[in-house]
């Protein structure tokens, strides 16, 4: 009979050559009792026309990037990445009327 042991590691994504980043400013999250599923898309700005059509539709379109299935368990950790994530961000920025400079890219 085989013995379980625990094993320690750290996982690190390992970069492929040059493979370029997917923007996303808009994710809609759906889910089953087994998985979430995140779907990333863009959103470009609107010209008069797409706005008169969301005003008739109350649809706006927007191509897909990503689609993520994760199980649910992947979820709290997620949500905590995210979170300590924002922390450290919202600590570094100026506060609001602080910042001096150019333009923030």
């Amino acid at each position: 009979m085989s013995e379980r042991r625990q094993v320690n590691f750290t996982i690190v994504p390992a970069e492929a050559g040059g493979e370029p980043r997917t923007y996303a400013n808009f994710c809609a999250v759906s889910h089953t009792p087994f998985d979430f599923t995140l779907t990333f898309c863009e959103v470009q700005p609107l010209t008069e026309h797409d706005v008169k059509q969301a005003e008739a539709d109350h649809v706006v379109h927007a191509p897909v990037k990503a689609k993520l299935v994760v199980p649910v368990q992947f979820i709290p950790n997620l949500i905590s990445a995210l979170q300590e994530h924002w922390r450290v961000f919202s600590e570094s920025q100026p506060s609001p009327g602080e910042w001096k400079g150019g333009p923030v890219h």
